[in-house]
């Protein structure tokens, strides 16, 4: 069960945030960072790909890391192996950003201190698609 605080927390990150990178977008469309990423555009956010394998995803620009993307990241989305992800907080804290989030199945405290440490709300082992639906009814059907 979620709290309600957690509750609180994800919706007040997904109406403050409008840009979204995606590290470890898959062009495959079976697979789940591409059904969400999906998703979110069709929510209305931006989706930054980030993978080194590809110059577009979705139609959108693709950047091989986060160093490369222009502009600011509301929101750091992770679909990689848990043991890649303290490398991605790394950036990220460079970058600025205000929130990591790990989709599901996606666990590494180290990086969750190291991101909290400088300020970055952490989300972990959460699928973003699944919050925002059952935040934002609206898009429950979709």
């Amino acid at each position: 069960m979620i709290s309600p605080d957690l509750v609180k927390k994800i919706q007040e990150i997904l109406q403050a945030s409008r840009r979204i990178a995606v590290v470890g977008l898959s062009p495959r469309e079976e697979r789940p960072s591409n059904r969400v990423a999906r998703y979110l555009l069709g929510a209305g956010y931006t989706v930054v790909p980030v993978n080194p394998g590809h110059d577009e995803l979705l139609g959108q620009p693709c950047y091989p890391d986060l160093r490369s993307v222009p502009g600011e990241i509301d929101i750091v989305n992770i679909f990689r192996r848990s043991d890649q992800v303290p490398s991605i907080v790394a950036s990220a804290v460079d970058r600025g950003v205000k929130v990591i989030w790990m989709q599901e199945g996606i666990v590494n405290l180290e990086a969750a201190v190291l991101a909290e440490k400088h300020g970055i709300t952490v989300i972990m082992d959460r699928c973003i698609k699944v919050d925002h639906q059952n935040v934002f009814s609206e898009f429950k059907m979709r």
